[in-house]
C-alpha cells in the first residue's frame, strides 16, 4: 500500500513536469503562425499567394490549440493523481499521452500500469469485487 502511494506521488510529479515540457514545446508553432501572418500582410520579400499564409496560420493554430489543451490535461491529471480522485480521467489522459513520443509514451504506459492495479483502484475509492 505504501508503494502505491509512492508510485502515485511520482506519477503526479512526472505529469507536472511532462505537462510543462509539452507546454514549452507547444510554443514552437508560433514561428509558423508569425510567418503565416507575415505572408498574409505582405511583410516578406516574395510573392507567396495568400492561401499559403492562411495554411500556415490554420495549421499552426490547430497544433497550438491541441498542445495547449493536452498540456492542461496532463497538469490536471497530475493534480487528480495527487488528490487520488477521478480515476477514469487519469486513465484517459494516460492513454492520450501515449501519442507524445518518447516521454509521453513512457509516462502513459507507466501510468496505465499503475492505475490498473487493484490496490491503486481502492486508493481512488473504487470498490471492485475480487475475483
Amino acid at each position: 500500500m505504501e508503494q502505491d502511494h509512492h508510485h502515485l506521488n511520482l506519477l503526479s510529479i512526472f505529469h507536472f513536469v511532462a505537462g510543462g515540457i509539452n507546454l514549452l514545446l507547444s510554443c514552437f508553432p508560433l514561428i509558423h503562425l508569425f510567418i503565416g501572418i507575415a505572408i498574409l500582410v505582405g511583410g516578406l520579400d516574395g510573392e507567396a499567394p495568400s492561401c499559403v499564409g492562411l495554411f500556415f496560420i490554420v495549421i499552426s493554430l490547430a497544433f497550438i490549440t491541441f498542445d495547449f489543451t493536452l498540456s492542461g490535461l496532463m497538469i490536471a491529471a497530475g493534480i487528480k493523481l495527487k488528490k487520488r480522485e477521478s480515476h477514469t480521467f487519469c486513465l484517459v489522459v494516460a492513454a492520450i499521452e501515449c501519442i507524445i513520443m518518447p516521454y509521453g509514451t513512457v509516462l502513459g504506459v507507466f501510468s496505465l500500469i499503475v492505475l490498473t492495479r487493484q490496490s491503486v483502484k481502492s486508493l481512488f475509492g473504487i470498490d471492485t469485487p475480487a475475483t
